[in-house]
């Protein structure tokens, strides 16, 4: 029985910081304030997300964003395209579109693509749709 892909739980980024800053952090960890940068940077992000909950909530209620994950199958696709239906995506979270979607159904399929968070799909769906994702 094949083993169903698991979806990873985070998104890796590179963040640039000067050293006086990055010194701050060293020390706050050294203390024992947090267990590794890391620690920090997520408790810092939450913390200011928290802070700006009603600005966000405004705004996803304004743009009217799906929250979470976001997965596109070939079936669900084929579907879409057998009415003649075109869809517009909005994600904050996470887009899937599935690697046997092939480039012809995406472009067929989806008329714009707005993801605020992490996008997966096969390089050839990307260049197809780089038009189309805002």
């Amino acid at each position: 029985m094949a083993k169903k892909p698991t979806l990873p739980d985070s998104e890796k980024i590179t963040i640039n910081l000067g050293h006086v800053d990055l010194g701050h952090i060293d020390l706050l960890v050294q203390e024992g304030f947090f267990s590794n940068r890391t620690d920090f940077i997520r408790t810092a992000i939450r913390s200011h997300l928290e802070r700006h909950q009603d600005a966000v909530r405004q705004s996803l209620s304004r743009r009217q964003l799906d929250i979470g994950l976001r997965r596109f199958t070939r079936k669900d696709l084929e579907a879409v395209e057998a009415t003649g239906d075109t869809l517009s995506v909005r994600v904050l979270g996470l887009a899937i579109i599935d690697p046997d979607v092939s480039a012809e159904l995406a472009r067929a399929t989806l008329l714009s693509l707005e993801v605020l968070g992490a996008l997966q799909a096969s390089p050839e769906v990307r260049d197809a749709l780089r038009d189309r994702i805002i």
